[in-house]
């Protein structure tokens, strides 16, 4: 009985490395590519939602413009972070991946509007640039926890892409 050189050659080919093995440095850790590949879904959905804004603000009132362009993007949010920064695809729970994601920014509305809360409580008189240096330091805290909560609650079954 005769084995093909073919056969015997056990090294593994290019493309069945591991995924740690294809990225080097700090690219190996799948928390550091799903944080860049979320910060751009972030950037895009920011973007989007103030476009959405100030195209609707014209015709209807602030809050409601607000509200319409976040209900919008959170849905666009969601979906892009499933696919781009968690590697979701298909059908599969999809429906629930929304539901929870509206949670999620039910939450970053809570801790952005909270912030401003405090503000005025504290300083009435504030000015509408330390509502805005306000609205942008809970951001970035309401940012890491939707991303917490994204990672590790919705799209726990897709942490390690």
């Amino acid at each position: 009985m005769e084995i093909s050189a073919e056969a015997t050659d056990l090294r593994p080919s290019p493309r069945h490395k591991p995924l740690r093995q294809l990225h080097r440095g700090v690219l190996k850790y799948p928390v550091v590519r799903q944080m860049i590949r979320f910060t751009g879904v972030g950037v895009v959905c920011t973007a989007s939602s103030l476009a959405i804004y100030a195209l609707l603000r014209p015709w209807i009132d602030p809050q409601l413009a607000n509200a319409v362009a976040l209900i919008l993007t959170s849905l666009m949010n969601t979906a892009l972070n499933r696919r781009l920064t968690f590697k979701i695809t298909g059908h599969r729970k999809r429906t629930q991946d929304h539901l929870s994601g509206v949670v999620v920014i039910a939450i970053a509305l809570i801790i952005t509007g909270g912030s401003l809360g405090v503000l005025h409580l504290l300083r009435p008189e504030a000015t509408v640039a330390e509502e805005l240096w306000t609205t942008t330091l809970s951001g970035f805290v309401a940012t890491a926890v939707r991303f917490t909560l994204l990672r590790h609650w919705i799209f726990r079954r897709a942490r390690h892409v």
